[in-house]
């Protein structure tokens, strides 16, 4: 039984896990950088950077050691090598290059996004391709169709920030720290989500992108206005949220062709109230819904090893070479044609 080691540091989360070809997760750890960045309302490249630096490298020995494994016992390394903060990515590449060429191991270079994209199937082995993917995190807002390993067509992207951003940046204007998501959607289910009328960007347009800088525009304005309980502007803006992203995923469903299930993914996936909505989108199509357990949202490094194995199982699966670059930026449909307006995110 092929076992991959997986290893994540594309931004805050220093990740390492053993995860075998019959979806077991052998051994895992993360570490949070959570409390290095809260003081700056968001990550902080360079911090981020040193932290993977420090932790890695025992971190990897830890998870060997927890599953009673060497090197040699692996079928392949698979690193992220990129999207993500340049910093945090090399620290992981490198490090996995090293192994690989040390122990004479395969070395797998895995997409961040694919990463997110395959971790569905982690948890739940009845999903098959083709399927309909919301990918939601804190950098990436997009639609794509997920057709096999390495084959993703992208219908729709954020023509300015992502869903996670807004959820931070939300959380920032509130004062409720860092990270964001968590705190915004405690806080709103205190409040009342039709106190505060916000904005839909983009709703009802012909094009399924995303768009959520006006919406963190008008957060802002309420609560400087003072009108307004900060729990009722969580719940506001949560709704808001919500709504433009069940209507740009529905458009963009009709546009798809059939798909066997819709599925979410990402670290806004693990919204519990995001989750209830997309759920009825699903029912509504007739399709199965399915989104990977919340510790599999987030970064983590589980979804990592177990996106190697899917590439393992490719029969035109090759190595990457050791000289492979780190990539800040790498969409997973690079056919995909830039989208309208200034900050188009691949």
């Amino acid at each position: 039984m092929a076992i991959v080691l997986g290893i994540e540091s594309s931004c805050d989360e220093t990740a390492a896990a053993l995860v075998s070809a019959d979806r077991r997760i052998i051994a895992q750890r993360i570490a949070s950088q959570d409390d290095a960045h809260a003081p700056y309302g968001g990550v902080v490249p360079e911090i981020a950077a040193r932290a993977h630096a420090e932790r890695l490298a025992p971190m990897i020995a830890a998870v060997l050691d927890d599953a009673g494994l060497e090197l040699t016992d692996l079928a392949a390394i698979a690193a992220t090598a990129g999207p993500g903060l340049i910093g945090g990515v090399m620290v992981g590449l490198v490090s996995a290059k090293a192994l690989a060429m040390a122990s004479d191991v395969p070395l797998i270079a895995i997409n961040h996004l694919e990463g997110h994209a395959l971790s569905p199937r982690l948890a739940d082995p009845a999903l098959d391709f083709p399927y309909a993917l919301l990918l939601v995190s804190g950098g990436h807002c997009q639609i794509l169709r997920v057709d096999g390993v390495g084959r993703y067509r992208r219908l729709a992207t954020t023509i300015d920030d992502a869903l996670g951003e807004a959820f931070d940046k939300t959380a920032k204007i509130l004062g409720l720290g860092y990270p964001g998501g968590p705190a915004v959607e405690e806080l709103a289910a205190t409040g009342n989500p039709h106190a505060v009328p916000l904005p839909r960007p983009l709703k009802g347009s012909a094009e399924p992108h995303f768009s959520f800088a006006g919406l963190k525009s008008a957060v802002l304005r309420a609560k400087e206005s003072g009108a307004h309980a900060d729990a009722d502007i969580a719940a506001s803006f949560q709704q808001a949220a919500i709504d433009c992203v069940t209507d740009r995923l529905a458009r963009a469903l009709e546009q798809m062709g059939p798909v066997t299930a819709l599925v979410v993914a990402g670290g806004v996936a693990a919204n519990q109230v995001m989750r209830a909505a997309l759920e009825a989108v699903a029912a509504a199509h007739g399709l199965r819904f399915t989104a990977p357990p919340p510790a599999l949202c987030t970064d983590n490094a589980a979804m990592i090893a177990w996106a190697g194995i899917e590439h393992l199982a490719q029969t035109d699966f090759t190595p990457a070479p050791l000289d492979i670059a780190a990539r800040p930026r790498w969409p997973l449909d690079p056919a995909a044609e830039p989208v309208r307006g200034a900050g188009y995110k691949g």
